[in-house]
This record gives structure tokens, C-alpha cells and sequence, in this order.
């Protein structure tokens, strides 16, 4: 007998749950990308003429600032996947298993 379960059936719901997992890894990469590698490197000179908590806003960017943003990525990542998984039924959590 055949499992009819949903990513077993014709591979849709399974390709449509990794492709939004992917799309929000890709976004939420390219925000770190852009704070740690263009803030922190390519706009370091320009953010310089500000500061933050009595720093070069550049030299805070490459050495606390992406940190901080991967921080908060991580509870984002966290707070997002969790709602797409509920939404395709494949979440570990009390609410959505069946």
C-alpha cells in the first residue's frame, strides 16, 4: 500500500516547502552579506564619519554589528521557519502535529 502522505504523493508540497526554506535562507544571508561584507569592508571609509556607542560606525559594522545582525538572523530564521512549517504540516511543535 502506498503512503499518501503529503510529500510522498507527487513532490509538490515537499518542493514548495524547501523552496521557501531556501528563499528565506537566501534573503536572510543576503541581509548578513550585506552588513558584514558592505558595511564592515566596501563602506567602511563613508560609515566612519558616524558613530555608534563612540565608535567609527565602519569599524563597529566589522566587528560587532554583523555579529549582533547574525544574532537577531538566527531568531528570524527561528520565528519564520517555524510558521512555514505549521503551514506545510511538518512542524515539530505541539500545535502542528496532527
Amino acid at each position: 500500500m502506498e503512503d499518501a502522505s503529503p510529500d510522498r504523493s507527487d513532490g509538490k508540497p515537499k518542493r514548495s516547502y524547501w523552496s521557501e526554506n531556501l528563499r528565506l535562507l537566501g534573503m536572510l544571508l543576503s541581509v548578513w552579506f550585506t552588513v558584514s561584507f558592505g558595511f564592515g569592508i566596501l563602506l567602511h571609509e563613508p560609515l566612519n564619519r558616524f558613530e555608534i556607542l563612540g565608535v567609527p560606525a565602519g569599524f563597529w559594522f566589522a566587528q560587532a554589528g554583523s555579529i549582533y545582525v547574525f544574532v537577531a538572523l538566527i531568531f528570524v530564521y527561528s520565528w519564520r521557519i517555524s510558521k512555514i512549517e505549521r503551514r506545510f504540516g511538518v512542524s515539530d511543535d505541539e500545535e502542528g502535529r496532527a
